[in-house]
């Protein structure tokens, strides 16, 4: 039998990861600890979300929430750009780094002090490596062309096109591309010849996607991704349930490398 493949999949979620991130982590960790094997991340980077990467920390006095963001440099990038295409100015990396304070102990802001101002997804993936989550980790990215050249054709799924001077994520829909604003709104673009360099998969299409390259044995999965997950055009894979976690999709701000030991005490069981 080959060796196992564990990988769990996850946009990048915040400057700071959230809780529910680690809790994959850390569930990869202990299956990897008991049946051996590699664990892979497949860092899905094309997505487009801005709020998938906003960062929810508690005021270090008062403990309350404050919700913190990347600013883009237009509505377009802000709305239609996948997220390794949305760039990170210096100037909102030099703001954020004086609200830290506020919220963060010394050893965590230099980290982000230390992460250089490219785009949100080496951003975020920077982040999360220097706090030593990803050690021993493979990671491998939706948006790498030629990660997307060796995946399996989909019947639905993005394509990066170029759109006033900035890379958007368009939805194939027929002979058009289709750019959702929100609601029942779309701007439609004009179909244009593209290369699957270009092509990301949709939601309904990105596990058959993904495992086309990944192989895994078995994938960790979240509590929203057992709803969308067709599991029957996988029918290798052990789908394995990460543990819930309290305030969940807040930042998980610690700096222990160590995550299986501490576990219990930094990721308590919830609702969530």
């Amino acid at each position: 039998m080959s060796s196992p493949v564990i990988c769990f999949g996850q946009q990048p979620c915040g400057f700071y990861p959230k809780r529910f991130l680690v809790a994959k982590i850390t569930k990869a960790r202990q299956l990897q600890r008991e049946i051996g094997g590699k664990i892979v991340f497949f860092y899905h980077d094309s997505d487009h979300d801005p709020r998938e990467t906003r960062t929810t920390l508690r005021h270090r006095t008062t403990n309350v929430p404050a919700m913190l963001n990347f600013t883009f440099d237009n509505k377009i990038q802000r709305k239609f750009s996948p997220l390794y295409a949305k760039r990170v100015s210096e100037e909102w990396h030099a703001k954020t780094i004086l609200q830290l304070p506020n919220y963060l102990d010394h050893s965590l802001i230099n980290i982000f002090k230390a992460v250089q101002p490219t785009n949100v997804a080496d951003f975020c993936l920077d982040m999360y490596t220097k706090m030593g989550l990803l050690d021993g980790i493979e990671v491998v990215r939706s948006g790498d062309p030629a990660l997307r050249e060796s995946a399996c054709d989909i019947e639905d799924f993005y394509v990066d096109v170029r759109m006033e001077g900035e890379t958007v994520r368009a939805r194939r829909a027929g002979d058009v591309l289709k750019l959702h604003e929100g609601g029942n709104a779309f701007i439609d673009l004009p179909m244009q010849e593209f290369s699957k360099k270009q092509v990301s998969p949709a939601r309904d299409t990105r596990l058959r996607w993904m495992q086309s390259v990944v192989h895994c044995t078995h994938y960790i999965a979240g509590a929203g991704e057992q709803e969308y997950l067709h599991k029957e055009e996988a029918p290798e894979i052990e789908f394995v349930m990460r543990d819930n976690v309290e305030l969940s999709d807040e930042a998980f701000v610690e700096l222990d490398k160590d995550l299986d030991k501490n576990n219990s005490q930094n990721l308590k069981g919830g609702v969530h």
